[in-house]
């Protein structure tokens, strides 16, 4: 089978080769959006650290090393564990590609370590009031990435480091889960069927579709939003009855990315494009099916299934 379609990986924006070996730790974590410790983090824990080495000067990133680094971010923002996504970055062997991206470097790194902050000491009203500003300000696709996402990182890693902070990530996923579910209501739809999204199979992380049918929303398209652990038969069923125009399916892990499901959506006309979603998906092929990368790309198809 063919593969999904796959938009282009988000990489640095143009720099001429003989910057790309003079990168200090804190140039590559403008260009990435981090905090510097994130990079001397992930070169002490992982190995992704600078290989440029002059005698009496500080290790420099290379390219390769940049490339490496914004493929392992990529994968971070797109929900794929730190250290799932260093095991994949180690033995990347792609080039930059030269496209600015539209999310990199617009990261608040003192903004999410604010958060942060507030998570550790589980301080619900400071969390919930400062999201509420970014969504109000820049809206819900901005804020999931260039806050949220990294927020939600930031703390895993934590988690995986030392073993605490099970309690800082219920509280933070709870107030995020209220807050998108508030903003989901469409008064004047663009779209007169709704769009249909869910998490496939047993697949239980469904901030991600929550953050996606809100951000929907902005742009007043309807979703029929079915949430986590979606079984087949509630997916068939919705595209038998409604045809809906977009099917929206998120996986989170790879076992709960299944083919048989897409293979046994029912034949309707029009028929719906099918996007899937999700860091479980990204190494299955699957033909008449796309691939969106992050939210971004995710909202851009489903505008396009509509027409808009």
């Amino acid at each position: 089978m063919a593969p999904a379609t796959k938009p282009l990986m988000a990489t640095p924006p143009q720099v001429a080769d003989s910057e790309l070996v003079k990168l200090t730790v804190a140039a590559v974590a403008r260009r990435l959006g981090v905090a510097p410790a994130t990079l001397r983090t992930w070169d002490r824990r992982y190995g992704l650290g600078p290989s440029e080495h002059t005698v009496g000067e500080h290790r420099k990133y290379s390219r390769a090393d940049l490339a490496r680094l914004f493929y392992m971010h990529k994968l971070v923002i797109s929900g794929v564990s730190p250290a799932d996504a260093a095991r994949q970055a180690v033995d990347y062997r792609g080039d930059l590609i030269q496209q600015e991206p539209a999310i990199i470097g617009a990261i608040d790194s003192q903004l999410v370590t604010s958060l942060f902050r507030a998570a550790q000491l589980l301080d619900r009203n400071s969390i919930d009031s400062e999201i509420r500003k970014q969504i109000a300000d820049k809206g819900v696709a901005f804020t999931w990435s260039n806050l949220l996402v990294p927020l939600l990182c930031l703390i895993g890693d934590e988690w995986e480091r030392s073993g605490t902070g099970i309690a800082s990530e219920h509280l933070v996923s709870d107030v995020i889960k209220k807050i998108l579910g508030e903003r989901t209501n469409v008064e004047n739809p663009r779209n007169e069927v709704p769009v249909l999204v869910a998490c496939i199979g047993e697949e239980m992380h469904s901030l991600a579709i929550s953050a996606l049918s809100a951000s929907l929303a902005e742009e007043n398209i309807e979703v029929q939003f079915l949430g986590a652990r979606t079984p087949k038969e509630a997916i068939v069923e919705v595209v038998a009855r409604c045809a809906p125009p977009a099917v929206f399916l998120w996986a989170q892990l790879p076992e709960h990315a299944s083919l048989q499901t897409l293979s046994e959506i029912p034949a309707v006309r029009p028929a719906p494009r099918v996007i899937l979603g999700g860091p479980g998906w990204a190494e299955t092929e699957c033909s008449g099916a796309y691939y969106a990368e992050d939210l971004a790309s995710a909202c851009r198809e489903i505008s396009q299934a509509l027409g808009l």
